[in-house]
């Protein structure tokens, strides 16, 4: 049996091993010079594999695709995957927040073990699927060669008896997810959900000039969303027209296909308002004949407390006695709801992932082969589902693969 994974990524290095384990004949063709190019940069050349929390919790992270990803991870777990990697010689270690890295830090480790897992596999780097034609006897497979030097990849057309397009979405077009797996799934007659950034920065219309790098610890930032309000606590970062770190990306997720998001920022969500007002007197009374200027740096950065006066019409040399109370209250109001000017996301291609891509209604949950044409399968980015950050989305690509393979081949 003749297998060909279009994609030398997460998905498809997963898959590719399990395969050849069962004594499936499998070429993995990439338009890369090697393999595993967008794992290498993930998790900040770190690599977080995965989040070894329990099943429900898992899905809760989950923001599309949820019900139709729930028998991939009951088939292949978060602690499946720790196992997996470890029986590879993969030591690893787990971090706040159940995130899970390797032992060294290195995302080239990860990598390794992957190759190592394939280690049965034949491997066509430099070439580029452009078309795929199901015939009488499988599938034909047309080749783009990226590098001519390299006689050795192009000698004809392949021919499989199945095909998995493992090629991910959109993101990072360096590294390949250029897109053009969405459209040999589309050559299939596959509907593709719109493509849209995920766990990417925000831009915001404010001048940022004096807060780009800024980094905010134990803050929530909130989003009104259609209406609807999404709260999320955590860090996050100022960057030079918007904001980034671990909670605006995630954000990122849930905005991405709003139609009206309203944005702010509670700089004490530890403290209600009540307790605000309690200390703002106390500090008020302990220093009257001194500036506002040094409460709010007592309050926040300085950097901020400047940004923060002009958000809310305050002036910073006004003496701390002839603070009016009007005035006191609108300080309380936006430490715990400072409005932030929504300009959109970055491109897609700032996104750590994409969200949308082949349409779930047209795939099998169970198997990942395509109701619209036998042997034909997609597993990975490739198709509508994304988490938000934390090891999800590459839990989500080494288990729908696992699932793959156990139903291609009875996996136990």
């Amino acid at each position: 049996m003749k297998v060909a994974i279009i994609g030398a990524g997460a998905s498809g290095l997963m898959l590719g091993g399990l395969l050849t384990q069962k004594g499936y004949e499998v070429t993995i063709f990439d338009g890369n010079e090697k393999a595993g190019k967008k794992l290498y940069i993930t998790g900040k050349g770190r690599c977080n594999i995965t989040n070894l929390c329990d099943t429900d919790e898992f899905l809760k992270n989950v923001v599309r695709g949820e019900k139709f990803f729930r028998s991939a991870i009951y088939s292949f777990s978060p602690q499946d995957t720790v196992v997996f990697f470890e029986n590879l010689g993969l030591k690893t270690k787990v971090e706040r927040g159940n995130r899970v890295f390797p032992e060294s830090d290195k995302s080239s480790d990860v990598i390794k073990a992957l190759l190592k897992h394939c280690k049965d596999v034949k491997f066509m780097y430099n070439s580029k699927v452009e078309k795929i034609v199901k015939t009488e006897k499988g599938f034909k497979i047309f080749l783009k060669n990226e590098n001519p030097k390299e006689e050795k990849n192009v000698k004809g057309d392949y021919v499989a008896d199945k095909v998995v397009i493992a090629t991910g979405g959109e993101s990072y077009k360096a590294t390949g997810s250029d897109g053009s797996g969405h459209t040999l799934a589309k050559s299939f007659g596959h509907k593709i959900e719109k493509l849209v950034p995920a766990l990417c920065p925000i831009k915001l219309k404010e001048d940022l000039k004096d807060l780009e790098g800024l980094s905010l610890k134990n803050v929530s930032l909130i989003a009104e969303i259609d209406g609807k309000k999404k709260e999320l606590f955590g860090e996050m970062l100022f960057t030079d027209c918007g904001i980034s770190g671990p909670i605006a990306l995630s954000m990122s997720s849930f905005i991405n296909r709003a139609g009206n998001v309203k944005l702010s920022l509670d700089l004490k969500p530890a403290l209600t308002k009540e307790q605000l007002e309690k200390r703002l007197l106390r500090d008020f009374d302990s220093n009257k004949n001194k500036n506002l200027s040094y409460i709010l740096k007592g309050l926040m950065p300085n950097s901020l407390s400047i940004f923060f006066a002009k958000k809310c019409g305050l002036n910073l040399e006004k003496k701390v006695h002839d603070v009016l109370k009007e005035e006191r209250k609108i300080i309380i109001d936006n430490l715990k709801n400072l409005p932030l000017a929504y300009n959109g996301l970055y491109p897609i291609d700032a996104g750590i992932i994409t969200s949308g891509g082949v349409s779930l209604k047209e795939v099998n949950p169970k198997t990942f082969e395509s109701k619209l044409v036998k042997d034909l399968y997609f597993v990975g980015e490739i198709l509508d589902i994304d988490a938000l950050t934390g090891g999800f989305n590459l839990q989500i690509a080494f288990a729908t693969s696992y699932s793959c393979a156990k139903n291609m081949i009875a996996l136990p």
